[in-house]
């Protein structure tokens, strides 16, 4: 009789296999949550000592230079034939770029003028324009000169500088470092201008600046002769899909406990609107992308109650035009619109 082979059964042998797949799937999981773990608090240090600052050059973006190349010292380059390119010291440190272009009428007598004769050619009467501009690209940008292009033909004198940091300006920028920029430049102008009317005129970024220059005079008892706001943001109520001013995101959940000192508005126009004493005139597209023209309905409203209706005027330009954030200087009704408003101070 054959005796019959009994195969063993294997199966006590797999439970244990089982076990030791389990255990490895385990260490696995441990060695996940471990790297993952050192990569949030990577992420932590990186987002408390690095975003900050990231933070600040997004909500300036003054590191966008363009066009690239360019030499700003010679604004002939651009076609501006009677500009005078000078760098002005606002405080130890910091040098800022500056554009002075007087009216197109003196254009043949300003050739070949230094300095000296454009410094004296600010008190010959005619009102004197500083323009503070938005937060991107430096005083080459086309729509600043095209700004500065009505301007003299309008028979104005206007200065246009970069904020520490724009251009070829040096240093870095803060909301306090720029209100010190813009200080200084306007007592460089009032030393120099005689009885010229002095009027600002702020562009986006540059309307915060003009606002916050406006109280900061008037508390030393300085009206402004005239400002005015073209594209102006309101950083405390504004909450735009497209924004150019990072300080938005600051109202996302959790941000503000993360990051200390942003509670507070950036460039508060509103607030300083309420203070103002000066004529103001807002400038606004109907179809500024990046601005919505309630913005600038609710700035009139605040600065017209502050003061009266007299006194703050809102011209807006039709949305079909195209003008979005930057070309309403095109317009062609603006050089009267401009005229009106500087023979009203």
């Amino acid at each position: 009789m054959k005796k019959r082979n009994v195969r063993r059964d294997d199966s006590p042998q797999k439970p244990a296999k089982a076990q030791l797949q389990k255990k490895e799937k385990t260490s696995k999981s441990w060695k996940k949550i471990i790297l993952l773990s050192l990569a949030a608090a990577a992420m932590l240090g990186f987002s408390v000592k690095i975003l900050p600052e990231l933070i600040q050059q997004f909500a300036f973006m003054y590191r966008i230079r363009l066009p690239f190349f360019v030499d700003l010292s010679q604004p002939a380059d651009f076609s501006l034939n009677h500009t005078v390119n000078m760098y002005l010291t606002s405080e130890e440190g910091i040098s800022l770029g500056v554009w002075q272009t007087v009216p197109e009428s003196r254009w043949k007598e300003a050739q070949g003028k230094g300095l000296d004769w454009y410094q004296k050619a600010l008190s010959d009467g005619s009102p004197v324009f500083i323009y503070f501009h938005g937060n991107t690209n430096s005083r080459a940008a086309p729509h600043r000169i095209g700004v500065s292009k009505l301007l003299s033909e309008l028979g104005y004198h206007v200065l246009v500088p970069d904020y520490r940091g724009f251009g070829d300006s040096t240093g870095e920028p803060t909301e306090e470092g720029l209100g010190t920029d813009a200080l200084y430049i306007y007592d460089w102008v009032k030393a120099r201008s005689g009885k010229s009317p002095v009027v600002l005129w702020g562009h986006s970024l540059g309307t915060g600046v003009s606002t916050n220059l406006a109280v900061k005079l008037l508390e030393k008892g300085v009206v402004l002769d005239g400002v005015i706001l073209e594209g102006a943001f309101n950083s405390a109520r504004q909450k735009l899909t497209i924004n150019p001013f990072l300080w938005f995101y600051f109202s996302l959940p959790g941000v503000k406990y993360v990051f200390t000192g942003v509670e507070n508005p950036v460039f508060p126009t509103e607030e300083n609107l309420k203070k103002m004493k000066s004529p103001i005139l807002f400038l606004h597209s109907e179809d500024d992308h990046l601005v919505p023209i309630e913005i600038a309905e609710g700035f009139h409203e605040v600065a017209a109650t502050a003061q009266n209706k007299d006194r703050v005027k809102l011209v807006k330009f039709d949305g079909s035009k195209g003008y979005l954030h930057n070309g309403l200087y095109r317009d062609s009704k603006l050089p009267d619109i401009l005229n009106d408003f500087v023979e009203s101070l």
